[in-house]
């Protein structure tokens, strides 16, 4: 007979690995797009001031 608990667990424990994964990638993009938008904000500063 197939142990269910075990099964159960083995499956809950992937899908936090997934959502972890998933939150940490969301996390650098998140961190990239407000970067580049720091940069441009920087580049028009400096536009602007020439």
């Amino acid at each position: 007979m197939p142990d269910y608990r075990e099964m159960y667990l083995d499956l809950f424990r992937a899908s936090e690995e997934a959502l972890d994964i998933l939150i940490a990638a969301h996390r650098r993009c998140e961190e990239m797009y407000l970067s580049s938008q720091q940069e441009e904000r920087s580049q028009a500063e400096k536009r602007a001031g020439e």
